[in-house]
């Protein structure tokens, strides 16, 4: 007689499953060390583990998940492709699930920017899409360079992790950034320039332009700038709507395409349903993925029609044609907007960021509360410690990974970022409900309150 896995016994068989992981996927995994976690089944913001315990998922697939997991609207768009006899694998050819998803797009684009867009569909990851806008604008216009920004993450194949300032993950790999001019991203609470504030963002506008008129400043014409309007792996750091026009006149004045990444940042998550859409900025080109594809894998770039000067075939993929994921991001977007879900998310995050920030008097470890919508940091740090010209205190990588450990111990899932990961990061999906925003908060609340007593008795032993 087989047993089906369901009739082990759980502890044995989660043991197995996630010994059987560690012996045999590589070593470069990464949620898969946090979350000793082996998801069942899912609904909303809730995972199910074969233990039989319930998480409240705030990482919500790194930001994929708009509307969390398995989302009524979205089966339904799977199945009635699925019973369709749709194709599901077509390269790139045109399909009425492809037309509806570009109809459905690029209603959600500020309409100065769709009226005069084109959509490439890359590969399914959004680091497929950044490695098509950097191609893309190196054709335009026959240069190489790039310039990018201080906290950056934009992928891991090779021109998104030129791009990325993540160190460690560049370290092993030669001559990465060899083209890419690091410019100073506006991080208040670690700021550059040591000043902080609005002066820290008017310093970071001042010097890149007057680096790229320098006739000695090192810097050839780029092909391209690309940033993000809040950056997700980089801590949760949003950008001032003021930093943001103003790079965009300084690349527009200097004939520098400006490509803003919004994978992480798109769908609603920021309290618009684009992140640029804050600022009124009109980049020439976006990249987006994640959400997009309703927890599918998809990934696309629109971009200003003038830029469209590829030759069939530059930049291809096997798997641009996912018609699933066409089907389940054309229901996703639509309900996002027709149920005010970015309007939410504003909503939802101001309150959940003014909670946490008034924890702060209560835990000195939290440092910085920060973020927009519903794409949230809190950094913890080590207030023993000097503080720097602005205030800041060392970070605390080690406690935010107690705290991580904590709250999944209390039923919450949630990740770190930012320099040293020392900062929480919180991802609910778009449709977190008022009840689960405070068991949220109070599970981390609990968490920091935790680890600060036992490292407090740690000292005093």
């Amino acid at each position: 007689m087989t047993l089906h896995p369901t009739d082990l016994d759980p502890a044995l068989r989660i043991g197995d499953v996630l010994r059987r992981q560690r012996d045999r996927e590589s070593s470069a995994r990464t949620y898969a060390r946090s979350f000793p976690v082996v998801p069942v089944r899912a609904h909303g913001m809730t995972i199910e583990g074969a233990d039989g315990r319930h998480y409240l998922d705030c990482l919500s697939g790194a930001g994929t998940l708009a509307l969390g997991h398995n989302h009524p609207v979205v089966i339904e768009a799977i199945r009635r492709t699925v019973d369709s006899g749709a194709p599901l694998h077509v390269l790139d050819l045109a399909t009425p699930e492809k037309d509806e998803f570009t109809e459905a797009l690029f209603a959600t684009l500020p309409p100065a920017f769709a009226d005069r867009a084109r959509v490439h569909f890359c590969g399914p990851a959004g680091t497929d899409a950044v490695e098509a806008a950097l191609k893309l604008m190196q054709t335009a216009t026959g240069r190489r360079g790039l310039l990018a920004f201080t906290g950056a993450y934009h992928g891991m194949t090779a021109g998104a992790l030129a791009a990325t300032g993540n160190v460690a993950v560049k370290e092993p790999v030669a001559g990465i950034a060899a083209d890419v001019t690091r410019l100073p991203y506006p991080y208040s609470y670690r700021c550059p320039f040591g000043v902080g504030g609005q002066w820290g963002a008017e310093l970071s506008a001042t010097y890149t332009e007057r680096l790229l008129d320098d006739p000695s400043g090192g810097v050839v014409p780029p092909a391209a700038m690309i940033l993000e309007a809040v950056q997700g792996e980089g801590g949760a750091v949003p950008a001032p709507d003021s930093w943001l026009r103003q790079m965009r006149r300084i690349t527009a004045e200097r004939g520098i395409p400006l490509i803003v990444d919004e994978v992480q940042t798109g769908v609603g998550r920021t309290g618009a349903f684009w992140a640029v859409e804050h600022s009124g900025v009109m980049p020439d080109a976006m990249v987006m993925s994640k959400a997009i594809g309703g927890s599918l894998p998809l990934a696309v770039v629109v971009y200003h029609e003038d830029y469209d000067g590829w030759r069939p075939g530059a930049h291809t993929g096997t798997f641009r044609g996912n018609t699933l994921a066409m089907a389940a991001g054309t229901a996703t977007l639509r309900y996002v907007a027709r149920e005010g879900l970015a309007e939410r998310a504003a909503a939802v995050g101001a309150r959940m960021t003014a909670r946490l920030d008034g924890l702060r008097g209560e835990f000195p470890a939290i440092g910085d509360v920060r973020g927009r919508g519903l794409m949230i940091g809190v950094e913890l740090v080590d207030p023993e410690g000097e503080p720097d010209s602005c205030g800041a205190h060392p970070p605390a990588p080690r406690m935010a990974g107690e705290v991580r450990s904590a709250c999944v111990e209390r039923g919450l899932i949630v990740e770190l970022g930012g320099r040293h990961d020392s900062t929480v990061r919180l991802l609910p999906p778009l449709i977190i409900t008022d009840e689960q925003v405070e068991t949220v908060l109070d599970r981390l609340a609990d968490s920091i309150a935790e680890v600060t007593a036992r490292r407090l008795t740690e000292r005093r032993a």
